[in-house]
C-alpha cells in the first residue's frame, strides 16, 4: 500500500463515527471558505444574498442526492454569469428575466449530462477545446473590468485597503486562512467603512431577526435566454476542471463513479432550482476543494452539513440585511482583483492547453472571440449586442461563444 493510499484512507476514515459537534465545526470551515464568493455574486448583480445562500445550500444537497453522496463538493454562486445577469437586468428591465435565462442554462446542463452519458465526455469536449474556452473566459473578466473601476471609484482609499488585504491574505497567510482572502477583504473594508460612517445601519435595525428569504419567480424571454444560455459553454469546462481537481485531491475518479453525467446533472438541477427562486447560477466550488486539501478530511457528509448551515443563515433576516449594507467601494476593491483573476484563469486555460499560437488557425479563433466578445459589448450604438430578430439579441460574449465554437469546427487543423 502506497503512502498516498494510506493518507487517503486516513482522511476518509479519520472522522467516521465522529460526534456531531465536531462535524459541525468542520462544516463551518467549508461555509467560511465559500461564503465570500457566494454572496459576492448577488451583491454585484442585484440579486438577494440570502436567496443565494438558500440556493447554494439546497443546490448542494440536490447535487449530493443525484451523485449518491459520493462527491465532496459545495455548490456556490458562479462568477461566469455576472456580466450577462447585469446586462439582462439593464436591457430587459428586471432580474426576473435573468432568472429565466439561468433556468434554461441549467436545463442545458441537464441536456449535456444526457449527451455525456450517450456519447462520452471526449466527444463533447471536442466542441469546447481550450482555444475556445480560454479566450471566452478572458472576455468575461475584461468585460467586467469597467464595472470594478466604477465601483472602486466611490471611495478609492477603502477600495485600495481591501485590495491590499486580499493580496496579503492570498500570499502571506498560512493554512486554512489562506483560503479566505475575499472574506478577509470584505471584513476589513466593512469595519473601516463603519469607522468613517459609510455604512447605513437602518436596514439592519429594521430587519427582523428571522425572516423568509425574498424568493422571486423567473420570467422568460427568448432574447434574455439567448444572452445567458451560451455561458454554459464556459461553465461546462469549468465543471470538468473542478471535478478533476476534486477527484485528484480525494484520490478517486469521479468521472467513473458516480460518473460525469451525474455530476453535470446535479449541477444543472441545482442551477435550475436557483433560477426558479431568484438565486445566481450554481457551480462547483474550488474554494471548498482547497479546504479538503488542507484538512485532508474528505467525508461528503461534512459538505452536506455546510449546506444546511448555509440554508440556516439564509433565514436570519438581520444577517441578510447586513450583507446588503456592504459599501460599493468595498465590493469595488474585491472586484478589482476578482475580475482580473477571471481573465487570468482564461490565460491559464490557454497555457495549460498547450495552444500553438504559431498556427494561423488558433490565432484566428482567439482573435475572433476576443474582438467580437469585447468589441460588441462596448459599442455604444449597440446597447445589447447584435440583433438577430426583433426579440432575440446576442451579447458580445454570447456571439463570441457561437463564433468560436463554429470556427473551431470548420477551420481545418494544421497538418
Amino acid at each position: 500500500m502506497t503512502d498516498r493510499t494510506m493518507e487517503l484512507r486516513s482522511g476518509m476514515n479519520q472522522f467516521e463515527g465522529v460526534r456531531l459537534e465536531k462535524k459541525l465545526v468542520l462544516g463551518m470551515q467549508h461555509v467560511l471558505a465559500m461564503f465570500g464568493a457566494t454572496v459576492l455574486v448577488p451583491i454585484l448583480t442585484g440579486l438577494n444574498p440570502a436567496v443565494a445562500l438558500l440556493a447554494a445550500g439546497c443546490g448542494t444537497l440536490l447535487f449530493h442526492y443525484v451523485t449518491e453522496g459520493k462527491v465532496p463538493v459545495f455548490l456556490g454562486s458562479s462568477f461566469a454569469f455576472i456580466p450577462v445577469i447585469q446586462l439582462v437586468d439593464k436591457a430587459y428591465g428586471g432580474l426576473a428575466y435573468a432568472q429565466g435565462g439561468i433556468v434554461v442554462a441549467g436545463a442545458l446542463y441537464v441536456l449535456l449530462s444526457a449527451f455525456v452519458k450517450v456519447f462520452g465526455v471526449e466527444k463533447i469536449k471536442s466542441y469546447l477545446p481550450p482555444i475556445v474556452t480560454g479566450p471566452m473566459i478572458m472576455v468575461i473578466g475584461l468585460n467586467l473590468s469597467p464595472v470594478a473601476i466604477r465601483m472602486a471609484a466611490n471611495h478609492w482609499p477603502i477600495a485600495i485597503t481591501v485590495v491590499l488585504t486580499v493580496i496579503g491574505v492570498s500570499i502571506f497567510a498560512k493554512g486554512f486562512f489562506k483560503l479566505l482572502p475575499i472574506l478577509a477583504g470584505v471584513t476589513v473594508g466593512y469595519v473601516l467603512s463603519l469607522g468613517i460612517g459609510l455604512v447605513d445601519m437602518t436596514a439592519i435595525q429594521q430587519a427582523d431577526f428571522l425572516a423568509l428569504p425574498a424568493i422571486t419567480l423567473p420570467k422568460f424571454s427568448l432574447g434574455a435566454i439567448a444572452v445567458v444560455a451560451p455561458i454554459v459553454a464556459v461553465v461546462f469546462m469549468e465543471h470538468i476542471g473542478d471535478i478533476t481537481t476534486n477527484g485528484a485531491v480525494v484520490g478517486k475518479d469521479f468521472f467513473k463513479d458516480p460518473g460525469l453525467h451525474r455530476t453535470l446533472l446535479g449541477d444543472g438541477l441545482a442551477t435550475m432550482f436557483a433560477g426558479f427562486i431568484g438565486g445566481p447560477a450554481n457551480t462547483t466550488y474550488g474554494e471548498n476543494t482547497g479546504v479538503l486539501a488542507v484538512t485532508k478530511v474528505y467525508d461528503p457528509s461534512i459538505l452536506r452539513i455546510a449546506a444546511c448551515i448555509a440554508i440556516g443563515l439564509s433565514f436570519i433576516g438581520k444577517f441578510g440585511a447586513m450583507l446588503q449594507t456592504i459599501p460599493v467601494a468595498v465590493m469595488g476593491g474585491i472586484s478589482l482583483i476578482l475580475f482580473g483573476m477571471i481573465t487570468s484563469v482564461g490565460m491559464r486555460t490557454v497555457a495549460e492547453g498547450n495552444i500553438d499560437f504559431t498556427s494561423n488557425r488558433n490565432l484566428i479563433i482567439a482573435s475572433l472571440i476576443l474582438v467580437v466578445g469585447i468589441g460588441a459589448s462596448v459599442v455604444t450604438d449597440i446597447p445589447v449586442g447584435i440583433k438577430i430578430t426583433e426579440d432575440i439579441q446576442l451579447t458580445g460574449l454570447s456571439l463570441a461563444a457561437v463564433i468560436g465554437i463554429i470556427a473551431n469546427r470548420i477551420l481545418p487543423k494544421d497538418k
